[in-house]
């Protein structure tokens, strides 16, 4: 409810000039309410995303545990690519396709960094836990441009339209390369 009327509001009033007590009336629940489910505001705009991340961590112990012995940039890139599974054309999160609207770009940016940051220390314990000491840096930037590349795919395919597939299309293609060349450049780095 309170993500649907916060959707119908930022699009009837802008993301700025919409306020929580606003959304909270709309929603027809109380402002505690309102944080017993967000601590943010914007974090309304990242529902359906924050829904897909949480699945995250599952699916890179799923992929690790069926692969056995392969490199961490393979399961890495499987469980990437499950998550990514979740969004087909017909379910791209609202706030990704209609920020010129809401006028939410800013808040996006500035919301999405700590996301990003998480996701990108989860990878690079995935993956330094897989090489061992002394590896840090190199799973912090698998991390962070693997990741970067993901998030550029979801860029692109929500801006494509009602055209657009399915968005694991988008994130294979944008993060092969970036696999590839750290398959080459550590291919010591074992899942199991």
């Amino acid at each position: 409810m309170l993500e649907e009327a916060s959707a119908e509001l930022f699009l009837e009033q802008t993301y700025a000039g919409t306020t929580i007590l606003q959304i909270t009336r709309r929603a027809g629940v109380s402002r505690a309410t309102f944080f017993n489910y967000f601590a943010a505001k914007s974090d309304l705009l990242w529902v359906d995303v924050d829904a897909g991340l949480a699945g995250f961590p599952v699916a890179l112990e799923e992929c690790a545990d069926a692969a056995g012995r392969t490199q961490a940039v393979d399961t890495v890139e499987r469980a990437l690519l499950q998550v990514c599974a979740a969004f087909g054309p017909g379910h791209v999160p609202w706030a990704l396709t209609q920020y010129e609207l809401m006028g939410t770009a800013g808040e996006l940016e500035a919301s999405a960094l700590s996301r990003f940051m998480a996701q990108a220390s989860l990878v690079t314990r995935f993956t330094g836990a897989r090489m061992g000491p002394g590896s840090e840096l190199a799973s912090r930037a698998f991390a962070m441009a693997v990741l970067a590349a993901a998030a550029a795919a979801a860029g692109v395919w929500a801006r494509t339209g009602v055209n657009r597939g399915a968005l694991a299309t988008y994130v294979g293609a944008a993060i092969a390369p970036v696999c590839a060349g750290y398959r080459s450049t550590h291919p010591g780095v074992d899942a199991g």
